[in-house]
């Protein structure tokens, strides 16, 4: 299947395309808020710069897009595979893939525990705000370490 754009009105497109402090980020972002968490964001020190890092707690966060990053779940209809330049693609995503792989190995060799959250995730809110909070819970940690004093 060929192209509905020209070469122009696609790189103009791609280009709007956001790494950082996109929707679904701002979401999890006001999560970890609303919890009380304080965070710093897209951690270059760390492999992968993760999108939210809680230092003190050594746990870090990713938030993925289900498209560029290859989302497997088989009900997520926003990871499907482009129609056009399909070999292209395959390599493009499945080397994100690869490389998140890695950076979540690297990260957890580090002594660092991490949550992805994907933008699928996040059409249920309630159920992502869960999914945050036990991830950021501290148990053994009496002081709260990480939280901001409320």
């Amino acid at each position: 299947m060929a192209d509905t754009l020209t070469p122009a009105e696609r790189g103009a497109l791609m280009a709007r395309v956001k790494g950082k402090h996109t929707g679904p980020e701002k979401a999890v972002r006001r999560i970890a808020s609303s919890l009380g968490f304080r965070y710093r964001l897209h951690g270059a020190k760390l492999p992968g710069k993760p999108d939210l890092v809680f230092a003190g707690l050594r746990k870090a966060i990713f938030v993925h897009g289900c498209f560029w990053h290859r989302h497997a779940a088989k009900t997520c209809k926003l990871s499907r595979m482009p129609k056009s330049r399909v070999k292209y693609w395959r390599e493009k995503l499945d080397g994100n893939r690869r490389r998140d792989a890695r950076n979540l190995a690297a990260l957890t060799r580090a002594g660092w525990k991490t949550l992805v959250v994907w933008e699928c995730q996040l059409r249920d809110l309630e159920r992502a705000e869960r999914r945050v909070a036990k991830f950021l819970e501290n148990p053994g940690q009496g002081r709260g370490l990480g939280r901001s004093r409320r």
